[in-house]
């Protein structure tokens, strides 16, 4: 596929490592590997937009280009009633996804293979979340803005993340010309965390 966020690794160039971490005050723990993004610790993005992020106990939430399963499963400790599901290109990444979905014993949370929305056909959520993988190009990045808007239901969000000089402010725009509307809900270490929501009845009343 010619927009894969990211190619798959060799097995004999693996070399796991495991990042334990605090998030939202829930002692979490990461396994990584060669080839996924972030091995050797969370980056500044995925902290930043974790700490951002807000859902309601019993979400449903989608984490798009999951890689290793950070935000989904931070996002799925902030939804214990809800449903997080994990979409990812890179079958590596899907592995470990699954792994510290298990190792971290968030059971209501699972991972699928497959680029953008494809793993989630016909499925709506209450947020969708996406640290983007910036480097495999700006087409990338407005192909996950532009299919959130039909996977989201009524009041939902899309969060997603991005270093300021590395684009931030294009996301920015067309996140306004799919939802209407962008606020920049935290920032730190040269980056910004977006929001868009979808208009909900209450918002025409």
């Amino acid at each position: 596929m010619a927009d894969q966020y990211f190619a798959a690794t060799p097995r004999s160039a693996r070399r796991e490592a495991v990042i334990r971490v605090t998030v939202r005050g829930h002692p979490l723990a990461f396994h990584t590997d060669a080839g996924v993004f972030a091995r050797g610790k969370l980056d500044r993005g995925t902290e930043l937009l974790a700490e951002a992020l807000t859902v309601a106990p019993d979400a449903v939430v989608l984490d798009v280009g999951c890689g290793y399963g950070a935000l989904g499963i931070v996002a799925a400790t902030l939804a214990p009633n809800g449903r997080v599901v994990m979409t990812d290109v890179n079958e590596r990444a899907v592995d470990l996804a699954a792994r510290n979905v298990r190792d971290n014993a968030v059971p209501h949370a699972d991972v699928r293979l497959g680029a953008y929305y494809d793993p989630v056909a016909g499925q709506t959520f209450d947020a969708v979340v996406s640290n983007p993988p910036i480097r495999a190009g700006k087409a990338v990045v407005f192909r996950i803005i532009d299919g959130a808007h039909a996977h989201l239901r009524p009041g939902g969000a899309l969060w997603i993340v991005a270093r300021t000089k590395q684009g931030a402010k294009s996301f920015e725009a067309r996140m306004i010309a799919a939802f209407g509307g962008c606020e920049t809900v935290a920032r730190g270490s040269g980056y910004r965390v977006l929001r868009s929501r979808v208009k909900s009845a209450s918002d025409h009343a």
